[in-house]
C-alpha cells in the first residue's frame, strides 16, 4: 500500500510539474488590433471591422444562419442543398481559386443566390451577364491613421445613400451610411470586340433620371435579348452606384461596395441594419456566411480547433504519456505466473429471480402486484405527506397538487392494484400492464424505486 502512494504522489507531482513547465513557456499571442488596411471579416470577429453583431442578430431574430467551414465548391454536394444564400465579406483571408469560382458560380446558376460585401471583389466571382460586365473602382484608400472603431472618422464628409427604386433589397430603407472608403460599381454592355458599348458605357455615370434606362436592355434588343435582364441599381451615393444585383442563370450575384455597412461598428447607423437584413434574407432557406476563407475552415478536429493556441494539448500529450510509460512499467511480470483469483458466479440477485420464476409458474400474478405495489403506495403516501392508511383518494389528490399527474388517473390505478391483489381475477398481459404504469408513475414522480429495491435487496441478502 505504501508503494503505491509514492507512486501517485510522484505521478501527482510530475503532472504539477509539467502544468508549470508548459504554463512559464507559454506565451500568448497579442490580439491584432482591427484597421481597415487589414481588416478582419470574419462572423467570429467582434471587433470594429467584423460582422459578429451581424450574424448574432440574424440568429437570434429566428433567421436561419450557419458559418459554412468548408471550401465553396462544397456547395454543389448534398450540404449545398439546404443553402438559399452565400454570403462573402471583406477580401477574404485565403484566396478563392479558380476551381472554387467555378464551383461556387455554378451553384448560382443552379438558382442561389451569392451576396459579395467588398471595396474589391475577385473577377473571377462577377461573371459576363449577357454581355454586361461589373467593375468596381477605389474612391478613397485606407490609411494608417483612421481608426475603424471611430464612426465619425470612418464617415467624414460622406453623404449617405439613397435608393434607387423600390426594391426587395431597398425595402424599409430610407437611407443607408457608408464610409468614406467605399468604392463604385460600374457595369457596362460590352461589344463583340471586347469593347464597350457607347451607349451604356456612360450608363453608371450619370444622373438618376439617365441611369434609369440602363436597367433594362434597350429597345432595340431582340425577344431573345429579354431573357437575362441589365444590373439593377440599388443604391447610388450621388452618380456613384453602391449596391446592384444582377441575374446569373436561375439565380442572382448581389454586390455591395462597402463592408462597413455590415461591420460591427457600421451596422447601427441609419437604416444599415435593415438594408443588411434585406440582402440575405431576401430567399427562404439557410443564410451561409462564408468561414473558410477567413481563415476558419473545418481543417482539425472540432475539440483540437477549440484548445489549439493553449498549452492544453501538449499538458494533454505528455500525461497521456505518463500513464501509458506507468501501465507499461507495472504491466511487467517480475517472478513466476499466479493463478487467476476464482470468482463466485452466484449473483446476490439469484433469489429474486427464482422467486420471480416460482410466481411466474404458479400464476400468483396478484402476489407480484402486492411486492410492488405495497412499497409504491408507502413512497407515494410519503411524496404526500400523509400516512400508509390514508384513502387512495386523499393519497391521489395530494400527489396530484404537487406533480403533473391527475388526480383520477392514479387514483383508478392504485384501485385497480389493490382489487387484483384483493383477489379479482387478472391475466399475465394485465399484471404487466399494471406494473408498468406503476413504474411509469415513478419516473414521473422521480422515486426511483426499482434502483433503490435492488439496492435494498442486495444488502439483505
Amino acid at each position: 500500500m505504501r508503494q503505491r502512494f509514492v507512486i501517485i504522489l510522484m505521478f501527482l507531482l510530475a503532472i504539477v510539474i509539467l502544468i508549470a513547465i508548459n504554463s512559464f513557456a507559454y506565451v500568448q499571442e497579442e490580439d491584432k488590433q482591427d484597421s481597415e488596411t487589414a481588416p478582419n471579416r470574419s462572423s467570429y470577429n467582434a471587433g470594429a471591422t467584423g460582422t459578429r453583431a451581424f450574424y448574432d442578430l440574424l440568429s437570434e431574430s429566428g433567421y436561419k444562419v450557419t458559418r459554412w467551414r468548408e471550401p465553396s465548391d462544397r456547395l454543389l454536394g448534398a450540404g449545398g442543398e439546404k443553402v438559399a444564400t452565400f454570403v462573402i465579406i471583406g477580401r477574404p483571408a485565403l484566396s478563392i481559386d479558380e476551381n472554387e469560382a467555378k464551383g461556387l458560380l455554378l451553384w448560382v446558376q443552379h438558382g442561389g443566390r451569392l451576396v459579395l460585401i467588398d471595396r474589391r471583389p475577385s473577377e473571377m466571382l462577377l461573371p459576363r451577364s449577357d454581355g454586361w460586365e461589373i467593375t468596381t473602382e477605389f474612391i478613397g484608400y485606407p490609411n494608417f491613421n483612421i481608426d475603424p472603431a471611430d464612426q465619425q472618422q470612418m464617415t467624414q464628409d460622406v453623404k449617405a445613400a439613397r435608393p434607387m427604386q423600390p426594391t426587395p433589397l431597398t425595402r424599409e430603407v430610407a437611407s443607408v451610411m457608408p464610409s468614406r472608403f467605399y468604392s463604385e460599381i460600374k457595369f457596362f454592355r460590352a461589344t463583340k470586340d471586347g469593347n464597350k458599348d457607347s451607349e451604356n458605357a456612360n450608363a453608371s455615370n450619370n444622373n438618376d433620371e439617365e441611369q434609369a434606362p440602363s436597367h433594362l436592355l434597350s429597345s432595340k434588343s431582340g425577344p431573345s435579348d429579354l431573357t437575362p435582364p441589365a444590373p439593377v441599381v440599388h443604391l447610388s451615393v450621388g452618380d456613384k452606384n453602391l449596391l446592384l444585383d444582377y441575374p446569373h442563370g436561375r439565380g442572382r450575384i448581389v454586390v455591395l461596395s462597402d463592408p462597413f455597412i455590415v461591420a460591427n461598428d457600421g451596422i447601427n447607423l441609419q437604416d444599415n441594419l435593415q438594408l443588411a437584413i434585406n440582402l440575405v434574407s431576401t430567399n427562404n432557406g439557410l443564410i451561409a456566411f462564408d468561414e473558410f476563407h477567413q481563415g476558419r475552415g473545418n481543417t482539425h478536429n472540432a475539440l483540437v480547433s477549440y484548445f489549439s493556441g493553449t498549452p492544453i494539448l501538449a499538458i494533454g500529450g505528455q500525461i497521456a504519456l505518463l500513464i501509458v510509460l506507468i501501465l507499461w512499467t507495472r504491466g511487467r511480470r517480475f517472478a513466476r505466473p499466479l493463478p487467476l483469483p476464482r470468482v463466485d458466479r452466484r449473483s446476490t440477485l439469484e433469489f429474486v429471480a427464482s422467486m420471480a420464476e416460482l410466481q411466474e409458474r404458479a400464476k400468483a400474478f396478484d402476489l407480484a402486484i402486492e411486492n410492488i405495489y405495497g412499497r409504491t403506495r408507502r413512497v407515494l403516501a410519503r411524496y404526500a405527506g400523509v400516512e400508509y392508511n390514508t384513502s387512495r383518494k386523499e393519497i391521489a389528490a395530494r400527489v396530484a397538487a404537487r406533480s403533473s399527474l391527475q388526480a383520477h388517473s392514479l387514483e383508478t390505478l392504485m384501485r385497480q392494484a389493490e382489487e387484483a391483489i384483493n383477489g379479482a381475477p387478472i391475466s399475465e398481459r394485465q399484471s404487466i400492464q399494471l406494473v408498468k404504469r406503476l413504474r411509469e408513475v415513478e419516473n414521473a414522480l422521480g422515486l426511483r424505486m426499482r434502483s433503490r429495491q435492488v439496492k435494498q435487496t442486495a444488502q439483505n441478502i
